[in-house]
C-alpha cells in the first residue's frame, strides 16, 4: 500500500514530463538547502525546502521543541520578524536553448517578494496559491535567488490598517487564546494566529516544492478531469481539461489518445494549439460494453479505481504523457420537503444511494507542516475507518491538504466535506483580496476535483452564523454593508468559480447554513441553526449531556463535541514537574478556550465523584482519566441521538443524516475536542467511536421512566438478529437476569425501535434491583455470532452506584506475530476500563469499556515494531474505582 502511494505521488510529479526523441522540457528542483538570515542579519543558518523558520530554527537547535511548555509565547519573536531564505544555484544545462523558462513555487507562507540574480520578478501573499514567474530574460547559468518575507502578522495588521473605510471584525481573537490579531487579511493558515484548541505560530517558509521548467515550443501546465454520469443514456462519460503555454510563434497540431485498459477505452483525437495559453477539453466516452465498478464510501462497498493514461503526440516530434487515477461515482445533496416536518431535508446520495455521514472534523496535524509525515498520515487516516467513520469535514480554517490525503480518502473509502479556507469572521472585498481568492479557488478546485473522496464544496465554517447571530456586534445601520461583502466574496466570486470549474458536487455557501433556505433568503438565513434545515453546529457544555433531550433533532449535525485532557505520556513530551496539576500554570496557559477546565469538571461531576488524591500527580493522572470519561460519554449519547433520528419524525422534528464531532485529530498538546492526541493515540473517545459509528448498533435511552432500544443500521441489505438484554448488578460479575428477543429482521439503513419496558417493571422483573445498584447492558446476534458492539445504560449516575467494588484488574500479555494479546481478569465489575502503554505507538481493539464478566480478551496492534517486555514495562489499567 505505502510502495503503491509512493509510485502514484512519483507518477504524479512526473507526469508532465516529454518522451520521445527531442526534449520538451527541462526541470531543476529547488528542493533542499537554502540559507535563512533575519531580518537585521544577525542570525544565518541553513535551512530545508520545503519547510518553514521554527523548524530550521529548531533543527539547528537554536530554539528547543516549539511546543515545550510556554515557548509558543517565548518564541513569538520568530513570526514578528522579517526573514530571507536564499539559495545559489547552476542550471545544468543550456540555458539559452530554451525559448521560455519559468520560476515555480506550488506554496509560499505567505508574504514575499522574489529576486533573481539581484532583479525584482515577482511577489506573493497567498500561501494557497501556486506561483510561477517568467523568468526567461532574467535567469543565467549560475544564479542566486532570495525570497525577502514580511511578518505575516505584521502584515496583516498593515491591511488592516489599510482598510480605513470600515472595520473587518474581529479584529483579535479572546485574550485566552494567547493569539495574534487580523488574521481575516491575510491569505494564510487561519488557526496559525490561534484558535480556542491551538497555539500561535504564524509561520514563514517555503512549504511547498519550488523549480525552475524550461521549455521549447509548448508545455502542458496541468491536467484535470471530471467522471460525469449520463441518467438518460446510462453512461459514463470523462471531462478531460488540459492547459497549454504555446511559445511558438506557429499553431501546433498533433493527436491526443485517451487509454483505460481495464474499461477497453482508448479514443484519439485531433487538436490544434494556437499560440500562447490554451486550453485542451476532451469528451472521452466509456464503453458501454463493460461494467464501470463504482467507488463507494467505506462500509458500503468497495473503492475501485481505474488507470487512465493520456499521451499528447503533437508536431516536430513532441510528446507528452499524462497517468492518473480515475474513480466513478456520483453525489447528490438531496433537500426535499418531508412528510409531518416543515423544512426541507439534508442529506447525500452517493451513486444514487442514501448514506448517513458518520465521521468528524479536520484541522492541521501540527503547526508546522513539514512535520507532517506520510506515515502520520496514514495512520491518522487509517484511525478514521478503524473507528467506523466514512466521512472528515476539513475545516475551513486550517490549509487545503496536500495531495496525498485525498489520495489516501480515495483509497481509505473516506468522503470529504471540503471548506475552503475561511472561518469564523468577517473579510474584506477590495479588489486585490477578491482577486487572490479568486486564483485561490480556481487553482483548488482544479487540483482536487478528480477525488471522489470529496463529496461537497463549503465556502466558510460558521461565518454565515457569525454574521446574522450578531457575534461582533455590529450596529444594525451598518449590517447590510457586511451583508453585501458576504454575498459578493461567496456567492458572486467562490460559488461562480466553483461552478464554473467543477458542475460535478454540490457547493454549500457556509457551516452551519439552511442550505436552500439560505439561498431562497438571500444567502443569509436569520436563522442559521434552525434544525429543519441544512446543517447545525451544537454545543452546550453546562446542561447535562446524559440527558439526550437538550440536544436539537437537526437534519444534520456537522460539529458538536465536548474537551478532554490528553493521556500523561502525551503531555509529559512537552512539560515539567511542577506543570503537572489541573490549576498549575501549565495547564491554564494550554487550554485556550474560556473556562474549559472547569467546564470539563463541571460536566465530569454531575455523574461521576470527582478525584481526591492528596498526591498532585496521581490527582493530575486521574483527573485526565475522567476528563476522557466524560467526553467519551457526552459524545456517544449525543451521536446515538442523531443515528437514532435517521428514520424518524419525532413533533415535526427529524431525519437526521449526519453526525460529525468536533474534533478529530490534535494539532499539539493541549485539551481540546480531540479524540486522536497528538501524534495520533487514541482517547477514549475514540475507542467509543469505534462502537457508536458500528454498521449496526443498538441504542438505548430513557424518556418517562421508559426504557427503549432502538436498532441502527448502515448495513446495505436487511440481516436476521435477535436483542438480548441483561441486567447486572455492580455487587456481582453473574448478570442478574437476561432476556432474548424473537428472531427479527433488521432492515438496512433504517433506525427503528426494538423494544420497550418501564424501568420500574424491568427492576422488579430482576430480583432485588435498584436504579442505583443495576446497570442494562444488550447486544444484537445471529447464531449466537455477534453482530454489534455490546451497548450499556446507566440507570443513574456513577457517583450514586451502590454495591460497586474497587476492580482489581490484571493482564497476561502474550504475543501473536504482529499482534500482542492481553488477557484480562477482573476481581469486580469495572465501569469505563483504560489500557495504557504510554508512549509506546499502537491501538487497542477495545478500550474503555464495562466490564462485567470475569475474563476479557483485548488484542493491541503496535503502529511501529515493540516486545512482550515493552508492553509489560508500561502497561497501566485504571478503572472507575480507581480515582475514587
Amino acid at each position: 500500500m505505502r510502495l503503491r502511494l509512493l509510485l502514484l505521488l512519483l507518477l504524479a510529479l512526473c507526469a508532465a514530463a516529454p518522451t520521445g526523441a527531442r526534449a520538451a522540457a527541462r526541470s531543476l528542483s529547488l528542493r533542499g538547502r537554502w540559507r535563512i538570515r533575519s531580518g537585521n542579519g544577525s542570525l544565518e543558518l541553513p535551512g530545508e525546502v520545503p519547510g518553514c523558520v521554527h523548524i530550521a530554527l529548531l533543527q539547528r537547535n537554536l530554539i528547543q521543541d516549539p511546543y515545550y511548555r510556554f515557548n509558543d509565547l517565548n518564541y513569538r519573536w520568530i513570526s514578528l520578524d522579517n526573514w530571507t531564505y536564499s539559495k545559489e544555484f547552476k542550471i545544468p544545462f543550456d540555458i539559452s536553448k530554451w525559448q521560455k523558462v519559468n520560476l515555480v513555487f506550488e506554496g509560499v507562507d505567505t508574504v514575499a517578494k522574489v529576486l533573481l540574480n539581484n532583479v525584482s520578478i515577482g511577489q506573493t501573499n497567498n500561501m494557497f496559491k501556486r506561483y510561477s514567474f517568467d523568468i526567461t530574460g532574467v535567469v543565467k547559468a549560475v544564479n542566486s535567488i532570495e525570497l525577502r518575507f514580511q511578518s505575516p502578522v505584521l502584515y496583516a495588521a498593515q491591511q488592516s490598517r489599510a482598510h480605513t473605510c470600515y472595520q473587518v471584525p474581529p479584529n483579535c481573537p479572546p485574550s485566552v487564546q494567547k493569539g495574534e490579531c487580523h488574521v481575516n487579511f491575510i491569505r494564510k493558515e487561519q488557526c496559525s494566529f490561534s484558535w480556542d484548541w491551538g497555539p500561535a505560530f504564524p509561520t514563514q517558509g517555503i512549504w511547498k516544492d519550488v523549480r525552475i521548467e524550461a521549455y521549447n515550443i509548448c508545455h502542458l501546465n496541468y491536467f484535470t478531469f471530471s467522471p460525469i454520469y449520463d441518467k438518460g443514456a446510462q453512461e459514463w462519460n470523462l471531462e478531460i481539461e488540459s492547459s497549454f503555454d504555446v511559445v511558438s510563434s506557429k499553431p501546433i497540431s498533433g493527436q491526443v489518445i485517451v487509454e483505460i485498459p481495464k474499461l477497453q477505452t482508448q479514443q484519439t483525437y485531433s487538436i490544434e494549439l494556437q499560440p500562447e495559453k490554451r486550453i485542451v477539453e476532451l469528451f472521452v466516452k466509456i464503453n458501454k460494453n463493460i461494467t464501470v465498478e463504482t467507488w463507494w464510501p467505506h462500509g458500503h462497498g468497495n473503492q475501485t479505481g481505474y488507470n487512465m493514461t493520456i499521451l499528447f503526440k503533437l508536431d516536430k516530434g513532441l510528446k507528452f504523457k499524462k497517468s492518473a487515477k480515475v474513480y466513478f461515482r456520483t453525489v447528490e445533496l438531496i433537500e426535499e420537503p418531508i412528510e409531518g416536518s416543515p423544512g426541507l431535508s439534508f442529506y447525500f446520495k452517493i451513486n444514487g444511494f442514501p448514506i448517513f455521514l458518520k465521521g468528524s472534523n479536520w484541522i492541521p496535524a501540527d503547526s508546522f507542516q513539514d512535520r507532517v509525515t506520510s506515515d502520520l498520515l496514514w495512520l491518522l487516516l487509517r484511525s478514521v475507518v478503524d473507528a467506523n467513520m466514512n466521512t472528515l469535514r476539513v475545516w475551513g480554517g486550517g490549509v487545503y491538504e496536500r495531495d496525498e490525503f485525498y489520495e489516501l480518502c480515495d483509497e481509505l473509502g473516506i468522503m470529504v466535506w471540503q471548506d475552503f479556507m475561511f472561518a469564523c469572521a468577517l473579510y474584506p472585498t477590495d479588489w486585490g483580496f477578491m482577486n487572490s481568492v479568486r486564483t485561490e479557488v480556481a487553482y483548488q478546485v482544479r487540483r482536487l476535483k478528480s477525488h471522489p473522496s470529496i463529496i461537497t464544496w463549503s465556502g466558510n465554517n460558521e461565518n454565515e452564523a457569525a454574521l446574522m447571530m450578531n457575534w461582533y456586534h455590529i450596529d444594525s445601520r451598518h449590517l447590510n454593508t457586511y451583508i453585501k461583502d458576504y454575498v459578493k466574496l461567496y456567492v458572486k466570486n467562490i460559488r461562480k468559480v466553483v461552478l464554473a470549474g467543477d458542475k460535478t458536487r454540490p457547493f454549500i455557501t457556509s457551516s452551519p447554513t439552511n442550505g436552500a433556505e439560505s439561498i431562497a433568503k438571500g444567502w443569509l438565513s436569520p436563522n442559521p441553526y434552525d434544525t429543519n434545515f441544512g446543517d447545525i453546529h451544537f454545543y452546550d457544555y453546562i446542561s447535562d449531556c446524559w440527558d439526550w433531550n437538550i440536544f436539537p433533532k437537526a437534519r444534520f449535525a456537522s460539529e458538536y463535541g465536548y474537551q478532554s485532557w490528553p493521556s500523561f505520556s502525551t503531555l509529559e513530551k512537552v512539560s515539567t514537574k511542577e506543570d503537572w496539576s489541573y490549576q498549575s500554570r501549565f495547564s491554564l496557559h494550554r487550554q485556550h478556550h474560556e473556562n474549559g477546565n472547569n467546564e470539563m469538571l463541571l460536566q465530569a461531576g454531575l455523574h461521576f465523584k470527582l478525584p481526591q488524591s492528596a498526591d498532585p500527580l496521581r490527582a493530575f493522572k486521574d483527573a485526565i482519566y475522567l476528563t476522557q470519561v466524560m467526553q467519551a460519554q457526552c459524545v456517544k449519547t449525543e451521536t446515538e441521538f442523531y443515528r437514532r433520528s435517521r428514520s424518524e419524525i419525532v413533533d415535526g422534528k427529524g431525519r437526521t443524516m449526519g453526525a460529525l464531532y468536533w474534533q478529530l485529530n490534535d494539532i499539539w498538546q493541549a485539551p481540546s475536542w480531540a479524540s486522536l492526541e497528538y501524534g495520533g493515540k487514541w482517547k477514549m473517545l475514540h475507542y467509543f467511536a469505534r462502537r457508536f459509528f458500528a454498521p449496526l448498533l443498538p441504542v438505548g435511552f430513557e424518556n418517562q421512566s421508559v426504557f427503549f432500544i432502538y436498532g441502527v443500521s448502515d448495513l446495505r441489505s436487511d440481516c436476521n438478529v435477535t436483542l438480548t438484554v441483561r441486567v447486572h448488578s455492580w455487587s456481582s460479575l453473574e448478570p442478574l437476569c437476561s432476556r432474548v428477543t424473537k428472531p427479527f429482521v433488521m432492515k438496512a439503513g433504517e433506525a427503528v425501535l426494538l423494544y420497550q419496558e418501564r424501568v420500574p417493571e424491568l427492576l422488579r422483573r430482576c430480583g432485588n434491583c435498584t436504579r442505583q445498584s443495576c446497570v442494562v447492558s444488550f447486544y444484537l446476534s445471529t447464531d449466537s455470532k455477534l453482530l454489534s458492539p455490546a451497548n450499556y445504560h446507566f440507570l443513574s449516575s456513577l457517583k450514586e452506584a451502590v454495591g460497586l467494588h474497587k476492580a482489581h484488574v490484571t493482564a497476561i500479555i502474550s504475543q501473536q506475530e504482529d499482534t500482542f494479546v492481553f488477557d484480562l481478569e477482573t476481581s469486580a465489575v469495572a465501569p469505563f476500563v483504560w489500557l495504557d502503554v504510554g508512549s509506546v505507538p499502537g491501538r487497542f481493539s477495545d478500550n474503555g469499556f464495562l466490564m462485567t464478566e470475569k475474563t476479557r480478551t483485548v488484542l493491541f496492534h503496535p503502529w511501529k515494531p515493540t516486545s512482550k517486555s515493552a508492553l509489560e514495562q508500561s502497561f497501566r489499567v485504571t478503572s472507575l474505582t480507581d480515582i475514587y
